[in-house]
């Protein structure tokens, strides 16, 4: 997809609308969105045509996501919003389902199972092909995991660099995309003095697997290995030696965003970010796992913290993106993380969309007429097949 989109009324319209059909057929059996925006969204699509998004259909997080910078940007590049998706529900845990105008969120991929969260709807969204592009934020992890476990783009971007709501400074805005090709073009709209930036492959990359201290599925941690040892097959990257070894931020995550951090939490923050600052500054790329875990039920990740690997970017306000890596045996979605300096943002879209061009992650998913199953989604990839709450939660997660 090219930066510049512009063309007929008539063309914008129809995706538009095209859209729109989508979601109405489909999501009552997913439950991505919350609000649809049918005669709102058809009354912009002639104008939007003219500017460079020319009509994107796309969708926001949550009832608030609207008034968003991103989604303000959007709009003013010919984007057009089509409905806001589902975030958790009242008194429901932010990592576990979102709550969409039709019940709880589902995988599209594994009904049985979360989409992750709190940006759930707008993983599932653009998942499902509802929608090819929506807005996310991200506190813990709520635009990778969720892109992860739904087996598309995610990008939480350098905490401050666009405008958030969340007064502990741990969420920031992000984009969840069919691909990181679309999500950089996009965010040539949404970020000031945007400079494009080609990829000089190899880059120089360290792996993690569980960052000093994260406890990973010897199966998530097995799909992330083999992604990150086809990235240097391909010569995205060069793996150098070493290993990050960070202190588990939890207890400090959580004082943190309860506002009154202790001086052991701050100790904690300081550490971690001065030893990502000297690994960054010799390394340029440092891949993780997403999660340790893969996809939970809907009644929630009992001991597991799904956000093991995420959440100390937030502390750090290092970008982070998901790319997808894989598939689980039993045909869930793995997240590869790629952590960048802070401000590295556009450098680190680059490198996405190089590995996402190595990586086989090309794929079509269709919903079958009988709604969200197990098997509910025919999958045509070339990934080996499987063996066998602020402001309506979005500045939370």
């Amino acid at each position: 997809m090219s930066e510049e989109r512009t063309g007929a009324p008539g063309r914008a319209v129809a995706a538009v609308a095209a859209a729109l059909d989508r979601i109405d057929r489909l999501d009552p059996r997913l439950g991505a969105f919350t609000e649809v925006w049918h005669e709102e969204a058809l009354a912009r699509a002639p104008a939007a045509a003219l500017l460079p998004l020319a009509g994107l259909p796309f969708a926001v997080k949550g009832r608030s996501g609207i008034r968003s910078f991103a989604a303000r940007r959007l709009i003013a590049a010919g984007a057009v919003p089509v409905g806001a998706t589902s975030v958790p529900g009242p008194g429901t845990a932010w990592q576990t389902w979102g709550q969409g105008a039709h019940g709880p969120t589902v995988n599209p991929w594994r009904a049985d199972r979360t989409p992750g969260g709190s940006s759930a709807g707008s993983a599932v969204a653009v998942a499902a092909g509802l929608v090819e592009l929506a807005t996310g934020s991200d506190g813990a992890g709520s635009v990778r995991i969720p892109a992860a476990w739904c087996g598309v783009f995610g990008l939480k971007t350098t905490n401050g660099l666009l405008p958030s709501p969340d007064r502990s400074g741990l969420a920031a805005a992000g984009v969840l995309a069919r691909s990181a090709a679309l999500a950089q073009t996009c965010l040539r709209h949404v970020l000031d003095r945007y400079e494009p930036w080609e990829a000089r492959l190899p880059v120089l990359a360290l792996y993690s697997e569980d960052l000093g201290y994260a406890r990973v599925d010897p199966e998530v941690a097995a799909v992330v290995r083999g992604a990150v040892e086809r990235l240097a097959a391909a010569g995205v990257v060069r793996l150098g030696p070493g290993d990050c070894h960070l202190l588990d931020p939890a207890q400090a995550w959580q004082e943190v965003r309860a506002g009154a951090p202790s001086p052991g939490a701050l100790a904690v923050r300081a550490e971690n970010d001065r030893r990502l600052d000297a690994l960054l500054a010799r390394t340029p790329l440092l891949l993780a796992p997403v999660t340790p875990n893969r996809p939970h039920g809907h009644g929630g990740p009992g001991g597991i913290y799904s956000t093991a690997s995420t959440w100390v970017f937030n502390l750090s306000g290092h970008p982070a993106a998901s790319v997808p890596a894989g598939f689980t045996a039993d045909g869930c979605p793995v997240g590869l993380q790629l952590v960048a300096a802070r401000g590295a943002d556009v450098p680190l879209l680059g490198i996405a969309r190089a590995a996402e061009e190595a990586l086989p992650t090309k794929r079509l998913l269709h919903l079958r007429e009988h709604g969200p199953t197990e098997r509910a989604f025919t999958l045509r990839t070339r990934f080996p097949a499987p063996a066998a709450t602020e402001a309506d939660g979005a500045a939370t997660g």
